[in-house]
């Protein structure tokens, strides 16, 4: 369902405008001709827990080729539901955003 386009050396002379570095899916078949409309739309993913949870899930996603570490915010704190903040009987909740920008057909 979903197809992630994996850069590689000669994508960085097929940049979309508007897109940073963001490479062009590769040209091979008869729909790839030239003739598909590609849209940058911005993605933002959330991620919720503590700091070590969030810290580990930015580091697979960045071994995994996604995301850079340095692109999510800084953690932030959440409160927590029901109850006051720094209350000692729940763990502190963080959270940290990443807005990526995808090309969709």
């Amino acid at each position: 369902m979903f197809e992630y386009l994996e850069p590689s050396d000669h994508d960085e002379s097929e940049v979309a405008p508007g897109t940073g570095s963001l490479p062009l899916p590769p040209r091979s078949g008869a729909i790839n001709k030239g003739t598909r409309s590609l849209n940058p739309e911005k993605v933002r993913h959330l991620l919720y827990g503590s700091l070590t949870a969030i810290d580990r899930t930015i580091k697979i996603l960045h071994s995994l080729g996604y995301a850079n570490p340095n692109d999510w915010s800084d953690p932030i704190p959440v409160p927590p539901n029901g109850s006051e903040p720094g209350h000692p009987s729940e763990p502190q909740t963080w959270m940290a955003i990443l807005t990526k920008t995808i090309l969709i057909e």
